[in-house]
């Protein structure tokens, strides 16, 4: 299956492109960086590490954009949504790793997978899509009795907070429960902030060094405490998942999937 990557001359394109070349189902044909790039022309296996591979980095996904089967990006929401048209209207698939849409640019995801297939989620390690099932079950025999608080842990370049991971993994624990994570989330404390309210799911948010991903779910109640973790040491964890899910995509014409689709999880 001909594969594309978008933002290939960063840190996780480069990983893509060498979770790509390991696939054996999987071809590197295409790749694309923002058009300021001083990378654009140079060889995307050179940058990987891997040695040439005789695809040029282009400035701009239209130059490109027939020349695979399926597009992986990890960019930015504006740029995303502006990917997402292109492959729309090439009839190209697209895997998704970029965080951080908001309401109108989730709403032109969902008009798009109508006619295209989509796959979008805020992790793509298969460890993490684990850690969403147990904590479905944790919340459910926990959490009425519990203070649920979600921290995690990411490099100082992330630009959203919390990350997309914490905020799914406080969608799952909140849906468990039956509550609405956008009534019942509170992002960080200060001050005088009287007794906590059990109903509440706490984020607290890092951003230090080099941090890959960190992730704990604490369920807190009186004389006990349990915590679901996952900790990602390679950004490759991320990479293979993300080519899983475009190998996956094959066999689905349109539609808006994510890793749990991918996995078998729902």
């Amino acid at each position: 299956m001909k594969t594309g990557i978008i933002g290939a001359a960063g840190r996780m394109g480069r990983a893509l492109v060498q979770a790509v070349h390991a696939s054996e189902t999987m071809t590197l044909s295409a790749a694309v960086d923002a058009p300021q790039s001083s990378l654009i022309g140079t060889d995307a296996g050179e940058l990987a590490g891997l040695g040439r591979l005789d695809v040029a980095v282009a400035g701009r996904l239209e130059d490109v954009v027939h020349d695979a089967d399926v597009f992986i990006d990890f960019t930015l929401p504006e740029a995303t949504a502006h990917h997402l048209s292109l492959c729309r209207d090439a009839g190209v698939k697209l895997v998704i790793g970029t965080t951080g849409l908001n309401d109108e640019q989730w709403d032109h995801l969902r008009r798009v997978s109508e006619d295209i297939a989509v796959c979008i989620a805020p992790n793509y390690a298969i460890g993490v899509n684990l850690t969403f099932k147990m904590l479905d079950m944790a919340a459910r025999v926990l959490g009425e009795d519990s203070d649920i608080e979600v921290i995690e842990a990411h490099h100082r370049h992330k630009v959203d907070a919390p990350s997309g991971t914490a905020l799914r993994m406080g969608e799952v624990v909140a849906d468990a429960l039956g509550r609405d994570l956008q009534q019942c989330a509170i992002y960080g404390r200060e001050g005088r902030t009287g007794e906590r309210d059990r109903r509440t799911i706490g984020f607290e948010t890092i951003r230090a060094g080099d941090i890959v991903g960190e992730h704990t779910v604490m369920f807190a109640g009186e004389g006990e405490r349990v915590e679901i973790s996952h900790k990602a040491t390679s950004r490759l964890n991320f990479a293979r998942g993300a080519v899983r899910a475009a190998a996956w995509l094959a066999d689905h014409p349109a539609g808006r999937f994510d890793m749990q689709d991918v996995l078998g999880l729902k």
